[in-house]
């Protein structure tokens, strides 16, 4: 990997070992023990372990055990679970700020001796009003006025618990009137008098944080310290007690980069301890929480969140990440590896009338349906009784239903094509049973039958399927920056009981993933999974339903970058558009425009061209997002057919729902998607390989985009001065100017974000 495509941690670890500051790269992930790790400390676990890999050096894994009211060993095993879980190992035994208590101690008192240090005994709430504010000067205690002898006898004592809790504190002695407020005179020690899990009772005063950081790194040899930005007023204080204290070098560096913040999600361990506590969710480990055990428990893949940390890069500005992205990373993952069953969720019977009693037999199904060069499949039992989705029968059908009606047959996935005969209603009126016939001739894969139908819908032998029950899990959280409890998702949790799966779901290893065709991808529980009462977690749906239900009509902070005028055409109305139609025609028009919400040009387009519209179905059945999808069938598709000499081409449908869904996720722009469709026609390789291979990920890390920003605007002086008098209109040329010099890669929305702060400075 080049320098220039390293993020800016790899590359000040590059420079120190090329000057010979460093000869080894030591690095560590020192979390503290109050709490399960969540996905912010997963991207933190892949920093610090990924470096120290990458690097040929080590990684530390130490606990940071300071705050024995809130440390317990039950956090300790989490956090190595989690270590573990994502494919690291730390080296040596794992480490803990309690093993250097003695250290620290020592250390400590030597600043005392230096005059440097000082026991200090006013109250909480003095030490804030003396502090000041970042306006005005701190005032120092009077106590710091103290002997060397008088403060290493009242520290001495602190430590032997002759003190209660808040009577005296150990403070460094600075400078009051620093503009950094870290740096008047901050606390190093404080009195506790609870057991330690590790130490027991032997202390009775606890380091503080950042006196016991600097000097942990030191001890273990550690070279680069990685911190979060809010860490970063520390920094002068971990200096100033290693360059006080003199110790020899070599000495460590604290280096910050921005948390992830992600969007629906909460990472205060404060915020999700009082989740657990209150009852909200069902343990640290709830499938609905950010946690690395709730992830893993909810059924991701260690590969889905490293691709996650991978792709959101390193920062050095806080921003906040969509958790479609995320999502998008297992669906990713899953999409690749995981076997295709049915399951129905809400059923209804369904007794084929012409089919014997006493008969059954076995259908031969793929596990793998869309992907030709894996193999697998599974024996799918038929018989006179069946179960299918309630949701795929329908009486009074609307336009574009092609399921079950009294009136059009629909094909049993792998299976034959059936049509109903009867409703056989309850004491209610409801409907709770159907009678149907099947059509012999009709088997999948050796259909004479002649009958047309539109869709496939998916079912399960009465006899030998499974009753299984499955969590549907969605967002916790409601709002995209939740402040906490009140802002909980009501249906974050929906638990159907009755399900129908097939038997050969249960008779695969219970750690098995599977996608539910057309209902999204599971995970047997691992906690209450049983043969007896088989559970399934939903690990994500088959495609973002969140995207659907936020839209909204926001006004947007700036105007889009505007392009050249061309002449204006007058646009017809849907009822003009379908005028000219066939019969045909305008039922596909009217379904592309009021079903799927297609603009009427792209309907009419469609609807007017069956080639078209039949490769647009196809698309769809792989990924069902109509504009996007529209777009590449019209623009792009379109032309390859009309210049293609024998009505062949190089891609499938499958492709194209995936070169779209990559637009919609973000992981590439529109240009670049062009770009790959060209090479994707001539090479017939995948999309995503493509992307790889040529390095066509969309930029969105603002330290990559902000020096390139900066040139633009640099280099244009005179539009700057423009656009600040109230030229609103050069926005776009800025944004423009950007994408033009990243050769179309940069994220659009985070150009313009990151534009519009540097214009207003």
């Amino acid at each position: 990997m080049s320098t220039e495509r390293k993020d800016f941690l790899r590359r000040i670890v590059e420079e120190d070992l090329k000057s010979g500051k460093y000869s080894e790269v030591v690095t560590r992930f020192p979390p503290e023990p109050n709490g399960y790790p969540h996905i912010g400390h997963a991207k933190a676990i892949t920093i610090n372990f990924g470096i120290a890999r990458d690097f040929g050096g080590r990684c530390h894994l130490r606990m940071d055990d300071t705050n024995p009211t809130t440390e317990d060993p039950v956090y300790v095993e989490a956090i190595k679970d989690a270590v573990r879980w994502l494919r690291f190992q730390w080296d040596g035994p794992v480490r803990y700020t309690s093993d250097y208590f003695q250290r620290l101690y020592e250390y400590a008192v030597e600043l005392i001796k230096m005059g440097k240090a000082y026991v200090d005994s006013l109250s909480e709430e003095e030490i804030r009003e003396y502090r000041g504010t970042v306006t005005t000067p701190g005032k120092r205690s009077v106590y710091a006025q103290r002997s060397v002898e008088e403060n290493l006898d009242l520290f001495e004592r602190m430590r032997k618990g002759e003190f209660a809790e808040g009577e005296h504190v150990l403070r460094a002695k600075i400078d009051m009137a620093s503009p950094n407020m870290k740096m008047r005179d901050p606390l190093l020690y404080r009195i506790r008098h609870a057991r330690h899990y590790r130490t027991g009772d032997k202390w009775a005063v606890y380091p503080m944080y950042d006196f016991a950081h600097c000097l942990s790194d030191y001890i273990e040899g550690v070279t680069h310290s990685f911190c979060t930005l809010e860490f970063e007023n520390n920094r002068e204080l971990y200096d100033w007690i290693l360059e006080t204290l003199k110790v020899s070098p070599p000495r460590p560096h604290q280096y910050e980069f921005a948390r992830l913040n992600l969007s629906y999600t909460v990472m205060s361990k404060r915020k999700l301890l009082e989740l657990v506590e209150k009852g909200v969710v069902n343990g640290w480990d709830d499938p609905r929480m950010p946690t690395i055990a709730g992830y893993r428990r909810r059924g991701y893949t260690p590969e889905s969140i490293l691709a996650f940390c991978d792709q959101i890069g390193i920062a050095k500005a806080n921003s906040l990440v969509d958790v479609a992205q995320l999502e998008f990373c297992i669906r990713d993952d899953l999409n690749k590896k995981v076997p295709r069953v049915m399951c129905v969720l809400d059923p209804l019977k369904v007794t084929i009338d012409n089919y014997d009693e006493e008969e059954s037999q076995e259908l031969e199904a793929p596990y793998y349906p869309h992907d030709v060069p894996k193999e697998g499949s599974r024996k799918l039992p038929f018989s006179r009784e069946i179960y299918i989705d309630r949701k795929d029968f329908s009486e009074n059908p609307p336009k574009g239903y092609y399921r079950l009606t009294p009136d059009q047959p629909v094909r049993l996935r792998y299976a034959y094509i059936i049509r109903c005969k009867e409703v056989i209603r309850d004491e209610k009126g409801e409907v709770a049973e159907i009678v149907a016939e099947y059509y012999p001739d009709s088997k999948s894969g050796s259909d004479t039958s002649g009958i047309k139908v539109k869709s496939a819908i998916h079912w399960v032998e009465a006899n030998s399927a499974r009753r299984v029950e499955l969590r549907l899990y969605d967002r916790l959280f409601k709002t995209e920056e939740p402040k906490g409890i009140e802002d909980i998702n009501p249906d974050s949790l929906k638990i159907v009981k009755d399900a129908l799966i097939e038997p050969a779901v249960i008779a695969e290893k219970p750690d098995e993933r599977f996608q539910f065709e057309r209902e999204g991808y599971f995970y047997a529980d691992p906690v209450d999974y049983s043969d007896d009462a088989p559970v399934f977690n939903r690990i994500v749906t088959l495609k973002d339903s969140w995207a659907k239900k936020q839209k909204t009509t926001k006004s947007k902070p700036h105007p889009k970058p505007k392009t050249e005028k061309k002449p204006a055409q007058k646009m017809q109305r849907p009822s003009d558009e379908a005028a000219s139609m066939g019969e045909e025609e305008k039922k596909l028009f009217d379904y592309y425009t009021r079903k799927l919400g297609l603009r009427s040009e792209m309907a009419s387009t469609l609807a007017r061209d069956d080639v078209l519209s039949s490769f647009f179905k196809e698309v769809l059945k792989h990924h069902n997002e109509p504009e996007n999808i529209a777009k590449l069938v019209i623009n792009e598709v379109a032309r390859e057919l009309k210049n293609s000499q024998d009505g062949r081409i190089g891609f499938t449908p499958a492709q194209i729902a995936e070169l779209a869904e990559m637009i919609e996720s973000g992981l590439i722009s529109n240009k670049i998607a062009k770009q790959v469709f060209e090479e994707m026609a001539k090479s017939e390789e995948n999309p995503r390989a493509i992307v790889e291979k040529r390095g066509l990920v969309q930029i969105a890390d603002p330290e990559i985009l902000l020096p390139i920003i900066d040139e633009v605007i640099a280099s244009n002086p005179g539009n700057v001065k423009k656009y600040k008098e109230g030229n609103e209109r050069l926005f776009g040329f800025f944004v423009g100017q950007v994408l033009k010099a990243t050769e179309g890669k940069a994220n659009p929305k985070v150009v313009n974000d990151l534009v519009s702060s540097r214009l207003e400075k």
